[in-house]
């Protein structure tokens, strides 16, 4: 049995949003790539080289952002079923998208290497993006890993969702959202998870005779809730204090449905987890659905965020949070 961890609201916490910018691709939109002016879903954000790299649920475009000017560049990536991009209900496409809702770099002697992973949410949502300091992008089809994840209920529970992915200290650590429907005896869980990175990159790279590597020290968490509904992360990034993560409070129906949002939240992943909800500079509740966080590399107490409106037609937005009250001690992460 995987005990439960508990995080509770801690009062002492405030995360306030300063800014927020809507996302618009330099270039505009392009047609021949079936590329929208926009950036539609950001669902997970981190740093890549000196710009941030911003993955997308439903369109296959990697999105790096300049902190400073915010000018957006679209990195286009392989189209999908029908020679599309983009995929939504309006165009009863969504069951094709890869769905790509983690994101992490990892260092390497050649420099950073950047990827993304699918949920893991249908079978066709088991790829894995790579990109080499070189730029050289690669899809991975992990479908071995991913079977091998949704098999251990202790991190998947009735539904595997992964939605966020940091590196550390050898190991990638996965975050399983618990939003899904509840099956046979299995419910919905919030879970972390660690592989180690060596033996992940082996399987990448051969995954015909190489093995994935196996979950270990996984952690089972119960969020609390928001406003009457159940929070369930969305991303995690490393700080100065350890692993930050976000949760989203969402009347979601099963792992791949949206639903209403009441607010978002900001929370430690130490050995006592605890959270504080997302408002604005007059202390009102910020709405908004946090599906991407980074740390900023600028000031230790900020923090960008990527917020998904659930609305194809509308951008997505980068927003800057402060930090401000007990974050400012340091707490072992784990």
């Amino acid at each position: 049995m995987i005990p439960t961890i508990h995080a509770m609201r801690d009062p002492t916490l405030r995360a306030i949003v300063q800014t927020s910018m809507p996302l618009f691709y330099r270039e505009g939109a392009d047609p021949t790539l079936d590329r929208p002016p926009h950036v539609r879903a950001g669902s997970s954000l981190t740093w890549f080289g000196n710009r941030l790299a911003l993955v997308q649920d439903d369109a296959n475009f990697l999105v790096l952002i300049d902190p400073q000017s915010f000018e957006v560049e679209a990195i286009t990536l392989p189209a999908g079923e029908g020679g599309l991009r983009q995929f939504d209900d309006r165009c009863d496409n969504k069951q094709f998208k890869m769905d790509l809702e983690a994101c992490t770099t990892v260092p390497t002697p050649d420099g950073e290497l950047f990827l993304a992973f699918g949920s893991g949410s249908t079978a066709r949502r088991e790829q894995i993006l790579m990109v080499r300091p070189d730029s050289k992008l690669s899809l991975h089809q992990a479908g071995a890993l991913y079977t091998q994840l949704r098999a251990c209920a202790e991190f998947s529970g009735s539904e595997l969702n992964l939605e966020g992915a940091v590196f550390q200290a050898g190991q990638i650590r996965l975050l399983n959202r618990g939003n899904g429907a509840p099956q046979s005896n299995n419910l919905p869980v919030n879970a972390t998870g660690d592989l180690h990175w060596d033996k992940l990159e082996a399987y990448l790279q051969d995954p015909e005779s190489q093995h994935p590597p196996r979950l270990k020290n996984i952690c089972q968490y119960d969020l609390g809730s928001l406003n009457g509904l159940r929070l369930s992360f969305t991303d995690a990034t490393i700080t100065q204090r350890g692993v930050i993560f976000s949760a989203a409070a969402e009347d979601s129906p099963d792992a791949t449905s949206d639903g209403i949002v009441n607010g978002s939240t900001l929370g430690m992943l130490d050995a006592n987890p605890r959270w504080i909800e997302l408002r604005t500079p007059d202390g009102g509740l910020f709405v908004g659905k946090v599906e991407g966080i980074c740390a900023s590399r600028e000031d230790e107490y900020r923090l960008f965020l990527v917020i998904d409106t659930d609305d194809s037609r509308l951008p997505c937005e980068l927003c800057e949070v402060e930090l401000s009250g007990e974050w400012c001690k340091t707490f072992p992460a784990t």
